[in-house]
């Protein structure tokens, strides 16, 4: 909402003004006190609760003062002009003002006032004549719904978020004091969940000695908070769920603390010099396992991984099966550090996620369906830079005494000639087209048609448009494909992608 930028420190004095301005400002001034060296981490505000006591309280019970609220409401009533005195010194002070409005007449008060949010008391959450009249006032609303079913959550956000005035969620309940077993923290984990959209907050009335529900709620989330607070004195003496300025203080601080401890929220935090520094204490090194020449690609089987890393010594995580280095300068020698000036490294990571996009594309095209949890080879026998001129994307769905795989051709690419001598295959077309070359017979096959390629046969395929075909063959074993230019193919010419339950149906990957 558009009322604060920091978490927001509502501070509640209900009837704790006790009828008396001069007590109501005290307050005010004993929160700026303490609330003055927060500023640079939390919005604080002062909240008021305007009930038309004329019109509030039923003509027959309005002496009642053996009714414990109706007295409480009576023996602390303040004027119209005495409200916007308190008001007045909340602004002055620097402070938002907040005002709970338990009738018609006190939304038009609070309206005219000018006050800077309307606030729904967990009592009013579902009265909709009151919710209607609010509504009308355009302000921000925050509101709790202590006691009340998720279904009437649901209504009452829906009846603000619809109306697009903004608005805050409150978990509360409405225990005075709140027992731990009975404060239900697990609910701003639902609200936050439930309404992603929102700003969730807490509204406290656990003993204000308690810190911990704080620390609690700013761990889950909770950006409001709120909390019944007064000065004691030597004739008033707060009630079991009302804080004082000092346990205001330790409250904020228990608060400020935790955020702290909290650290970044919703995007990855940054590494401090510190951390990085203690990490590479602990990482193992690359060295050359042989002399290794200049303009050479190195390989695995030319690198082993060993403690301690050397200063300036790429760490064992650089040899990626995404990245190919070759060696610059004089050559390393055997046993000794691969240096990070020494090489020249490619990372074709951000290449592979972009082909198997393109694979992913045409197979929710074709709508095929894809085993759950399928191994796929992006075999890109020139290097994945060249994929889309000469691969194929082939997943495995099962590999017994018989095979089936679907192969997935992007437009335009080729796979190059090659034979099998152990294994037989039959290709069958279920989206788009082929052209095979099996033995110099050509061949066009289209979706339901079917090819075979008998073992010792000298084949290879290609698509225009983009191609999905069933591959059924006996066992596939890994020595089995022989390539006419196998000498001139990268090493490895194959990357492996998993497919999960989620990738086949959001099209996402891991890699």
């Amino acid at each position: 909402m558009a009322l604060f930028d920091k978490p927001l420190f509502t501070f509640e004095m209900a009837n704790n003004h006790q009828g008396s301005v001069e007590h109501g400002k005290t307050i005010i001034r004993e929160l700026k006190r303490v609330t003055k060296k927060y500023e640079d981490d939390f919005d604080s505000a002062v909240k008021f609760q305007y009930r038309d006591l004329d019109t509030f309280i039923h003509p027959d019970y309005r002496d009642r003062m053996d009714i414990k609220n109706v007295k409480r409401f009576q023996e602390t009533r303040l004027s119209v002009g005495q409200f916007l005195e308190l008001k007045r010194e909340v602004e002055a002070q620097g402070m938002f003002t907040m005002c709970t409005a338990f009738d018609e007449k006190s939304v038009a008060r609070i309206r005219e006032e000018g006050y800077d949010c309307i606030k729904i008391a967990s009592c009013s959450f579902t009265d909709w004549p009151l919710l209607e009249e609010i509504a009308t006032t355009g302000l921000p609303v925050i509101a709790s719904g202590a006691g009340s079913s998720l279904e009437d959550v649901d209504k009452v956000t829906a009846f603000f978020v619809h109306r697009k005035i903004a608005f805050a969620l409150m978990h509360c309940v409405a225990e005075y004091p709140t027992p731990d077993e009975h404060l239900e923290m697990n609910q701003i984990s639902l609200y936050k969940n439930r309404y992603p959209n929102l700003r969730i907050g807490f509204s406290t009335h656990e003993s204000p000695e308690d810190m911990e529900p704080v620390k609690i709620a700013v761990a889950k989330g909770a950006e409001i908070f709120e909390k019944h607070v007064g000065v004691e004195t030597d004739t008033v003496k707060l009630n079991g769920y009302s804080a004082t300025p000092e346990q205001v203080d330790r409250w904020l601080a228990a608060a400020r603390r935790v955020y702290r401890m909290c650290g970044t929220a919703g995007r990855r935090y940054e590494s401090s010099e510190k951390e990085q520094a203690d990490l590479a204490a602990l990482q193992r090194g690359i060295f050359a396992k042989r002399d290794i020449a200049p303009g050479e690609q190195i390989n695995r089987d030319d690198i082993f991984f060993a403690f301690p890393r050397q200063p300036g010594q790429l760490p064992a995580n650089q040899m990626s099966k995404y990245a190919s280095m070759t060696v610059k300068g004089s050559g390393i020698a055997v046993n000794q550090p691969v240096l990070s000036d020494e090489v020249e490294i490619q990372d074709d990571r951000e290449c592979v996620l972009k082909q198997v996009a393109k694979v992913m594309s045409i197979l929710k095209k074709s709508n095929v369906v894809v085993p759950t949890d399928s191994t796929c080879e992006i075999s890109h026998h020139y290097g994945i830079h060249l994929f889309e001129k000469t691969g194929v994307a082939m997943i495995d769905c099962i590999n017994r005494e018989y095979c089936k795989k679907i192969l997935v051709v992007l437009p335009g690419q080729a796979h190059p000639t090659h034979l099998h001598r152990k294994k037989e295959e039959t290709f069958t077309v279920l989206y788009g087209a082929l052209d095979v070359d099996c033995d110099g017979k050509k061949c066009h096959v289209t979706p339901g048609e079917s090819l075979v390629v008998e073992r010792g046969a000298r084949h290879s395929f290609c698509s225009k448009t983009g191609c999905v075909f069933e591959e059924i063959s006996t066992t596939h074993y890994e020595d089995d494909s022989y390539y006419d230019e196998e000498e001139r193919f990268v090493n490895p010419r194959k990357t492996v992608v998993y497919l999960t339950s989620d990738m086949l149906g959001d099209m996402d990957t891991e890699i």
